[in-house]
């Protein structure tokens, strides 16, 4: 019996080394990764300057802690101002440190303005924002909740895509509307343009603070730095984490000056978070990811994608029922279960991905995918349909 905590279903597959979009198990069987970690591997595996910027940063100095200024931290955070509308960074280990600060920046900006009584935050249902009690109760997802006591007050949620269900949640509590531009563990649903133009207008109406959740469609995954940069909207708030670090532990929550400004110290903080070792690999991602041409290829192969997917929802319409997400976050609502498919992929055609809610095949290829290792993903996804078809059929013929 297993010493870890019971909390995951775990495939009895273990991996030995990776090498771009391909990792091996220990009996040096090769697998093809559209799971990249859940969103965290965008430069692949074994990528040559994360590698060398871990080994130099190894060698140098691994934590201090932040009573003291860390020149690397300095660095990740100025240039993550640089390419964004944030004036203020503060650095966290996950994604889900990322939203509780987004969360607590929300409230205690009105709290220093003389209206602590705003601090209730309007969500959405579908949306996962990470497993600690705060982000739990933010998700509002009741498989979530349950048997952790009374869910921390101070969230209203109202179905995705409804500006007029949103606006009748505003009240003199409300201090945030947080939404995730592209909801990832809740089925692959992208919120359309629209939708998220008129979340700003109504904060601005309201004097609301916008905080976007973009732990899983930020970071280049969607064809854009940022998911919201396709609605041509500027947030208040900004959680990042899973692609930030290429696999290191590391999150950052974004904010405007006027947002953050009340966050001074004792109001918050992190032992680990935007140490020296996590942010020579967030300064080496962001070399990557800023290259030149790197965030062209990514948009193209995304729309390369969306091609092949509806080639393979055309010739498989039995099992294809819908197509969802954007760029290189994609879903397909399937007709088989889920978890079942998603089984048959990893061990009968040597394919990672990983569900989501809505009985939905999620796809995250890092982003250095190219279009064979689409078609490639493509026909291993079609060999498991016609898998299904065949076995159909003797069941069939068998009765």
């Amino acid at each position: 019996m297993s010493a870890l905590y019971g909390t995951y279903a775990r495939s009895d597959l273990a991996f030995e080394r990776g090498e771009g979009m391909r990792l091996y198990d220990q009996n040096g069987r090769e697998f093809l990764d559209f799971h990249s970690g859940i969103a965290v591997n965008a430069l692949g595996h074994g990528d040559p300057h994360l590698v060398g910027a871990l080994k130099a940063a190894a060698d140098k100095v691994w934590h201090t802690s932040n009573v003291f200024t860390i020149p690397e931290q300095e660095r990740l955070g100025q240039r993550l101002v640089d390419a964004t509308f944030a004036d203020r960074v503060f650095f966290t280990n996950s994604g889900a440190e990322a939203l509780e600060c987004a969360i607590k920046t929300a409230r205690h900006h009105f709290f220093s303005k003389g209206e602590p009584d705003r601090y209730e935050v309007i969500a959405f249902t579908g949306s996962f924002h990470g497993r600690t009690l705060g982000t739990i109760a933010a998700g509002g997802n009741p498989s979530y909740l349950e048997g952790f006591g009374p869910p921390m007050p101070g969230f209203k949620h109202t179905a995705p895509g409804d500006l007029d269900a949103v606006r009748a949640l505003v009240g003199p509590q409300t201090c945030a509307i947080l939404i995730e531009p592209v909801q990832g563990e809740g089925g692959v649903t992208a919120m359309s343009t629209e939708f998220l133009q008129g979340l700003r207008q109504i904060c601005d109406e309201h004097g609301l603070l916008l905080i976007l959740d973009e732990v899983q469609c930020g970071f280049g995954r969607t064809g854009r730095f940022f998911a919201f940069e396709w609605a041509g909207i500027t947030p208040d708030i900004v959680a990042v984490a899973k692609a930030i670090g290429g696999g290191f532990p590391l999150g950052a929550c974004l904010a405007t000056e006027e947002a953050a400004a009340s966050m001074v110290p004792g109001t918050h903080g992190s032992t680990y978070g935007g140490n020296p070792l996590g942010c020579a690999m967030g300064n080496a991602v962001l070399d990557r990811i800023q290259g030149p041409g790197f965030m062209d290829h990514v948009a193209q192969m995304g729309q390369r994608l969306a091609w092949h997917l509806q080639q393979l929802a055309q010739r498989y319409p039995d099992y294809v029922l819908e197509l969802r997400g954007k760029g290189l976050l994609a879903g397909i609502k399937i007709a088989p279960p889920v978890r079942d498919f998603v089984a048959r992929l990893r061990d009968d055609h040597q394919l990672l991905a990983i569900g989501a809610g809505d009985n939905v095949l999620r796809l995250l290829p890092p982003l250095i995918v190219t279009e064979a290792d689409i078609e490639d993903a493509m026909n291993r996804i079609a060999a498991a349909f016609d898998a299904i078809e065949a076995e159909t059929a003797t069941t069939a013929s068998a009765s």
